[in-house]
């Protein structure tokens, strides 16, 4: 089967859609390209499909790989039959392939490997075929050779069956089933961890299936386990796999089958049980790591494609006690154009002098908006600010820190601002993150944001490839400012990387803003492929074509001057007027290469041209009389904002430096299966406090009221 089929088959896709998109792949096409702008080829794929054959693909490209060393391997020893070259070229999956390879594999010298050099393995014959009732008898014609006893001949023979067990594949597929349904997954205490695992203390004595052990579980378990504290084990029951094993090896009841059923228990305790638990330890942190990472993509692009304030003249301030709290004053486009520090908390206390100072600065610079940071003494200044008279509107907005601190000590923020403290840094990254929280936080690396469960513990390579993924997806969505944007937000572009993006900057600060999308092809190494990926998702606000400020791809816009010539007027008026668009017969422009999914688009984006997709940023008050945990009583209904979103439940800031936990079963009066059907990153809820434990600084919350 070829792998356009497999992967057909695999994921309910038509072949040709399949075919197709693999083309578009190895052509260099970039995945939000070909959900965007070629949808007639792949059927309207989205981007998690088209992601999804292009994993499937390499996965079947990486056993095709391995096949070929396997059979060269085989064939080198002269041992490659017809029949195991047949078996190997339909094997589907690496575990086939290896449990053929495995009898063939060069191994470490092994008590099976000595008994043969024995001269023991003739008796091993012997003793699988169970036609011998006095083994000790044949066995004495084997001591020679070192063999000093029957016992040691016997058991040579018995450490050649149990590897025989062990690399027959029926055997190790009967076993595998076995820990597919059966397997247990436990953990103990390591005596004398008591104190030291005191956070494990759910796991010192844990008994759990493995299908139903959830990710979360899973990892914390290792975790335990990584660090020393706990013992851990995946098994299904020994004597159900013993017996399965004997039905398959032992033939009868004659004293070689006796000693066939003894070299099975040995095969299974030593070599064919660790050798599948290794398989599932791995297969089931994949499948944990997987959910993990799902996890963390889904709660980072919640983030980035959070509301934003938008070109706003922003006060922020990074608050805290005995250092200040710094303030910057941000201009429209971000930039730095003053900043200081106040001193209103402890122990300064100078309250009223630190509250002058930011009524001053926001009249001097005409602020809009004041963004707070929720770290540190973020409550005591967003008191501040409030009773602050500013004689007019100004917008308070409390903006996440996490990772602002990753930013200001990076190498970005230091050419940034070479000459400022990492203070001041950290005080612009917030007040950048309330502008456009996708443009600042593509520079801080995505472990760092803290929205995920068990980050550290996943394989780190899948991590940071899928939040790369959803950075680019969520860039691209958006669309970019060619204009303003940074050298960070070009890197995600479709098409470009770091080194083209760091050209156009060049280009930009040499030449002087860009006034068409084709100008760009100006830019070193520009070629026509990257053009091609990256024209559609780049913005050039007042642009002389009204089409480069939207996600209408240059290659159509003939389509649309047609259109608009059709219609007797310009592209512009399309673009205004809505009684022009709706006269657009969409059907009379499909042509071979240009079908009614991209003519769609098309004319819906004609309809909102440049309009940002995320929506506006909206202000949130924490409940006044609350501060600190030790504020918080059982039973309140107070306001708070949802952090973190798990598998278990969400993470809500509720004002008072701890994050109070809704648990997945206080969501909602129903089953919950997916937090996310019922919350989401920064949303603004009402939650009732069900539980304070002030020495554990834990708050258990409910929505369900």
């Amino acid at each position: 089967m070829s792998h356009t089929s497999k992967i057909a088959q695999s994921l309910s896709i038509r072949p040709r859609n399949v075919e197709n998109t693999i083309a578009l792949l190895e052509e260099g096409a970039t995945v939000p390209f070909i959900a965007r702008y070629r949808k007639e080829m792949t059927g309207s794929l989205d981007e998690v499909q088209i992601a999804d054959i292009r994993d499937l693909l390499n996965k079947l490209i990486e056993i095709d790989k391995r096949r070929a060393t396997i059979l060269q391997t085989i064939e080198e020893q002269g041992n490659l039959t017809d029949a195991l070259r047949k078996k190997i070229e339909q094997a589907d999956t690496l575990t086939q392939l290896e449990d053929l390879y495995l009898p063939y594999k060069r191994k470490r010298k092994t008590r099976a490997t000595k008994a043969r050099e024995k001269g023991l393995e003739p008796l091993a014959k012997v003793l699988i075929e169970q036609r011998e009732n006095d083994v000790e008898y044949r066995a004495k014609s084997f001591l020679k050779n070192g063999v000093e006893n029957i016992e040691e001949a016997l058991q040579g023979a018995r450490d050649i069956i149990a590897e025989w067990v062990n690399e027959n594949t029926l055997a190790r597929n009967k076993v595998r089933y076995q820990f597919e349904r059966n397997a247990q997954v436990t953990a103990k205490l390591v005596k004398g961890k008591e104190e030291e695992g005191e956070k494990f203390r759910d796991y010192f004595k844990f008994e759990e299936p493995l299908h139903k052990c959830p990710s979360h579980r899973l990892l914390a378990i290792r975790r335990g386990e990584e660090e020393g504290i706990l013992r851990v084990g995946i098994a299904p029951d020994e004597d159900d796999a013993l017996d399965i094993l004997d039905r398959i090896f032992v033939k009868n009841n004659s004293a070689a089958a006796e000693q066939v059923e003894i070299a099975i228990k040995d095969s299974y305790k030593r070599l064919l049980q660790p050798s599948i638990e290794t398989e599932f330890r791995n297969s089931s942190k994949a499948k944990a790591d997987e959910e993990a990472i799902r996890v963390f993509a889904e709660n980072l692009r919640q983030l980035l494609l959070a509301s934003p304030l938008g070109q706003k003249r922003v006060l922020a301030i990074d608050p805290g006690f005995r250092s200040g709290c710094k303030v910057v004053c941000l201009n429209e486009q971000g930039e730095l154009i003053y900043n200081t520090a106040i001193y209103p908390h402890p122990p300064q206390k100078d309250y009223h002098h630190a509250m002058g100072d930011l009524v001053h600065l926001a009249g001097k610079y005409k602020i809009d908006a004041i963004a707070i940071g929720n770290g540190t003494a973020s409550r005591e200044t967003e008191t501040l600010v409030k009773e602050a008279d500013f004689g007019r509107d100004v917008q308070v907005f409390m903006v996440s820190e996490n990772g602002a601190s990753i930013y200001s000590a990076s190498a970005v923020a230091r050419e940034e601002f070479p000459n400022k403290d990492i203070t001041v840094r950290g005080a612009v990254s917030i007040g950048r993150r309330l502008m456009d929280p996708l443009a600042e936080l593509v520079k801080i690396d995505a472990k760092s944001i803290g929205v995920g469960q068990y980050q550290h513990d996943v394989d780190q390579n899948s991590l940071k490839k899928k939040l790369d993924e959803v950075v680019e997806s969520s860039v691209n969505r958006v669309g970019i400012n060619l204009n303003t944007a940074s050298k960070h937000l070009l890197t995600y572009v479709s098409g470009l990387g770091p080194k083209l993006a760091q050209n156009i900057v060049d280009f930009r600060s040499d030449n002087g803003p860009f006034r068409s999308r084709s100008a760009i092809k100006k830019v070193p190494r520009m070629g026509a492929k990257a053009y091609e990926q990256c024209a559609g998702f780049l913005r050039i606000r007042d642009a002389k074509n009204p089409l480069d400020n939207s996600a209408v791809h240059p290659e159509s816009y003939a389509i649309v001057k047609q259109m608009a010539k059709d219609l007797n007027c310009s592209v512009a008026d399309l673009i205004e007027q809505e009684h022009l668009r709706k006269q657009i017969n969409i059907q009379q422009y499909v042509t071979e290469t240009t079908g009614l999914p991209t003519l769609k688009d098309i004319v819906q984006e004609l309809a909102k041209p440049g309009l940002d997709p995320r929506g506006a940023a909206q202000t949130f008050s924490f409940s006044e009389g609350i501060k600190s945990i030790e504020d918080v009583h059982e039973g309140m209904i107070v306001p708070g904002i949802v952090t973190n979103i798990t598998n278990f439940g969400c993470f809500v800031d509720i004002g008072v430096k701890q994050d109070g936990l809704v648990h997945i079963s206080q969501l909602a009066n129903k089953f919950v299966k997916d937090p996310n059907d019922i919350v989401k990153l920064h949303q603004h809820v009402e939650v009732k406090v069900m539980e304070v434990d002030i020495k554990r600084n834990r708050v258990n919350l409910s929505m369900k009221f």
